[in-house]
């Protein structure tokens, strides 16, 4: 059951999945401050967009709520591969510590060329 209705979380901005979140595990505003070492007033502002928590307190969020801090700030989907390269990059996790720094290496190089060139094209279009 927490699975499905965590689900519809992800589909929401962080204000209102931190809110609904808190609400889920039957902790009042006052109760995740008092968690996570914050003032109601703060996590009333988290909750209302007036303000954005830093990565520590986001870190005592997630702990405080059970969910990761990718979950918790992120979209469903937002941060994760596509399914054809999970499979590559389950694939890559049984390789040596050799075979997978030079994987990561070509992977950089990927993305520091695709930034390059939408730099340029920002530049030039």
């Amino acid at each position: 059951m927490f699975n499905m209705t965590y689900k519809v979380f992800r589909d929401m901005p962080f204000s209102d999945r931190l809110a609904n979140l808190r609400k889920q595990r039957g902790l009042t505003q006052e109760g995740l401050a008092d968690l996570i070492g914050i003032t109601k007033t703060q996590v009333h502002r988290y909750e209302r967009s007036n303000s954005q928590p830093t990565m520590d307190v986001i870190k005592r969020m997630a702990i405080a709520l059970s969910v990761t801090a990718d979950e918790l700030i992120f979209e469903e989907n937002e941060r994760k591969p596509d399914d054809s390269l999970n499979l590559l990059l389950e694939g890559v996790s049984r390789l040596d510590p050799d075979e997978k720094h030079v994987i990561r290496e070509i992977i950089e190089g990927m993305l520091v060329k695709h930034q390059t060139k939408q730099m340029v094209n920002r530049l030039v279009g």
